[in-house]
């Protein structure tokens, strides 16, 4: 996410607009906001506005360029490498505006204008970074940069990480090699779009949708089978046809999936859906199987170009990894740690299901979710949802937002005067124990058609500060696909989904906390294997009785989770962690394979073929045919993980290392979360694995997160 290669491309981020053509001449997005905290006016501004916005923000970036490049003066921190960071500010503003609007709504005329723009912001971005003059200028302030006593430790960290990553994106090619740079980011510009895009459509697809008659709903939660009930009335009456009140919707979005496969009874509707999940863009009109060949292909030729053996060699530059062998090692241990308690897992919840389904039974990837969960519920009388009571969201919201208030002393007022995208989106003012204004927090809650799956957290405007030190505050968001409430009954969020709002506030946290002066080095500017132990830190709380006491009542009788409950919770988590581990291990192991080949995938190379291949080390099921990972898998096609889906893991060994040190130290102590405040505020302003051993005394080693899984006791 550096700035400074026009990735906010690549923020998944999410918003809905409303407003009526405000006209040429005067576009929002082109003027100073006049909303609150100068936020973006969504109620202004239009799809045309973004367009516009985007050609203008061009135009003046190149303005802004040309004044540094064709300066007669000598080259400067000041006056190339600071003047640089603070450039493009126009153009940010709109491309996070148009990327957040295109994962919000999937709106068809949003998609036209984000393909219609991708190419000249893949140029524009391209010719900044094989523009001669200014990189010239940047090597000069590079190679002098230890004259410059004067200079503080993140301005030269500027000065280094801008030289960088100019090198790293063919500032040094000559010649044909500098064209051939520019058409093969121009070509995976196209074709990431293309695949994301075609990832969303295809979710959307009637191909995707699992009709069910009352009797198949067997198993499932009450609100479950409402919000189901609730679509396929909403579906029939979108497509003019009559209801039928005993049919009901699934899909492959995860508040849908996720529960059917958790519950539902009939195994063969359960394996139906999963093989609907699992063909996603495969063979459909929505196809990606060629589109990633071709993804992949390019991005060889590109590290080839560079120097470099492979992409993965190439992007993991600029990492705390720093290499594929580091990586590989890292997957390496925890496959070696985590295989055999996965096989006696499985073996386990095999012969659990034998009891009543007879000796012939073989548990099949369908059926893992159902039967673990029947097996938590024998062995340790629990089920999540008997936690959902005390997850009322309203209570959640308040005591997820309170542990920052716990950790580093921030409070949050709501505010309904700042402009939002949708009406379900709430805003609030974050402000410093001191009360000084820290940021804005957008939070958006429910699912809605269109909106892209998942979770994330996204920016609409970075922390920077001016010359005079005064800060320009972070407008942050975050995005969840919670089912929203049918009737008047209230929101009861699964553990999980506590989870993953504990994690998407922990990026935020790093958003808002930023105290840098340079947005190529504020918030989550940071290396991406760095960046998710904010987020993942967060989750170890979920067991954490004294923060759960604080929010977590029941919604009706208002009591606490009693103590044997999150005990109970913690060793079904425990349970289930070998086997969720090597599911991470898969996703990693095909990553690295897609990127470390040193020779094309030609058509005689199946997808399905290489990644049965990729997978094997770390197979937990056998291969279901159809069934595939790679062509909807986002995150390393048409997100920012490509060579880097490792991160989750390298962050969790991070994160359950750092937590170890609250718990040794205690819980809420504040000396601990005053460490951990100081990497939030740092950014990207000093190497990572100096800041982290700044706080812990130590690297991290595996064995915290062994203990937290119970592999190691």
């Amino acid at each position: 996410m550096k700035r400074i290669l026009m990735n906010s491309l690549a923020f998944t981020c999410v918003m809905t607009v409303v407003g009526e053509n405000t006209g040429a001449g005067n576009n929002p997005l082109l003027e100073k906001s006049t909303a609150p905290f100068e936020a973006i006016p969504f109620d202004k501004i239009t799809v045309e506005d973004m367009e516009d916005a985007v050609i203008e923000g061009i135009k003046q970036h190149n303005a802004e360029i040309a004044v540094i490049a064709e300066s007669e003066e000598p080259a400067t921190f000041e006056n190339t490498i600071a003047m640089f960071d603070r450039s493009g500010e126009v153009l940010n503003r709109a491309i996070l505006t148009l990327s957040n609007l295109e994962s919000a709504l999937g709106d068809t005329a949003i998609m036209n204008v984000m393909a219609k723009v991708t190419p000249e912001l893949s140029h524009h971005s391209t010719d900044i970074l094989l523009n001669h003059k200014l990189w010239e200028r940047i090597k000069k302030v590079y190679d002098s940069r230890g004259e410059r006593t004067d200079l503080s430790p993140e301005a030269q960290r500027l000065i280094t990480e801008t030289y960088r990553s100019f090198a790293e994106s063919g500032a040094n090619l000559e010649g044909e090699k500098r064209e051939q740079f520019r058409k093969i980011n121009q070509k995976l510009s196209d074709l990431t779009v293309k695949f994301g895009q075609n990832v969303t459509n295809g979710m959307s697809s009637p191909d995707r949708r699992l009709w069910v008659t009352e009797e198949e709903t067997s198993g499932l939660p009450a609100d479950i089978k409402a919000a189901a009930r609730s679509e396929a009335k909403a579906i029939l009456t979108e497509e003019g046809k009559e209801d039928d009140e005993n049919l009901y919707l699934f899909t492959v979005f995860s508040p849908s999936y996720t529960p059917y496969m958790k519950y539902a009874d009939n195994r063969a509707k359960r394996e139906e859906l999963y093989k609907i999940y699992n063909s996603r863009n495969n063979g459909d009109e929505f196809d990606n199987t060629k589109v990633l060949k071709e993804i992949v292909n390019t991005r060889m030729e590109l590290a080839k170009l560079m120097g470099k053996n492979n992409f993965a060699e190439y992007q993991l530059q600029g990492t705390m990894a720093g290499n594929p062998s580091a990586v590989m090692e890292l997957l390496e241990e925890l496959r070696v740690n985590y295989t055999d308690p996965m096989k006696n897992e499985l073996k386990e919840i095999e012969e659990f299901a034998k009891e009543s389904q007879g000796q012939d039974f073989q548990l099949m990837p369908w059926d893992y979710s159902y039967w673990a969960n029947k097996l938590k519920n024998s062995r340790y009388s629990f089920n999540d949802e008997d936690l959902k009571p005390y997850f009322e969201l309203n209570n959640t919201i308040s005591g997820v937002l309170g542990l920052a208030t716990r950790l580093y002393g921030y409070t949050f007022k709501e505010n309904k005067d700042v402009p939002v995208y949708h009406p379900d989106v709430k805003v609030f003012e974050v402000y410093e124990a001191d009360g000084s204004l820290l940021g804005i927090l957008y939070a958006d809650f429910y699912y809605r058609p269109g909106k892209a799956p998942g979770a994330w957290m996204t920016e609409f405007r970075g922390e920077t500060k001016d010359d005079q030190g005064l800060r320009k505050i972070p407008l942050i968001s975050i995005v969840t696909n919670f089912s929203k409430p049918v009737g008047d009954d209230p929101v009861l969020l699964t553990p999980y989904e506590v989870e993953t709002f504990l994690h998407e506030f922990g990026h935020a946290l790093h958003g808002l906390s930023s105290q840098a002066i340079f947005g190529s080095l504020s918030g989550t500017n940071v290396y991406h294997d760095f960046v998710e132990l904010f987020s993942q830190f967060n989750e170890n709380f979920m067991t954490e009785k004294e923060f759960l006491d604080g929010f977590a009542t029941h919604y009706k009788t208002g009591e606490k989770i009693p103590e044997e409950m999150i005990e109970k919770f913690v060793a079904a988590n425990q349970y289930g962690a070998a086997y969720a581990c090597m599911r991470q291990l898969g996703f990693g192991y095909l990553d690295m394979a897609y990127h470390t080949i040193e020779s094309p995938l030609g058509e005689e190379i199946g997808v399905d073929k290489f990644e049965e291949k990729a997978q094997d080390p770390v197979r937990v099921f056998d291969v279901v045919e159809g069934c595939l990972t790679s062509p909807s898998f986002g995150h390393i096609f048409s997100g920012g993980y490509a060579a880097g889906y490792y991160g989750y893991k390298w962050a969790e060994v991070l994160d359950a290392d750092a937590f170890s040190a609250f718990k040794e130290e205690g819980v809420f102590n504040p000396e601990p979360a005053k460490r951990f405040k100081k990497m939030l505020q740092s950014g990207g302003t000093v190497d990572p694995g100096t800041l982290y051993r700044e706080f812990r005394g130590k690297d991290a080693t595996v064995d915290a997160l062994l203990k937290r899984d119970g592999i190691k006791k």
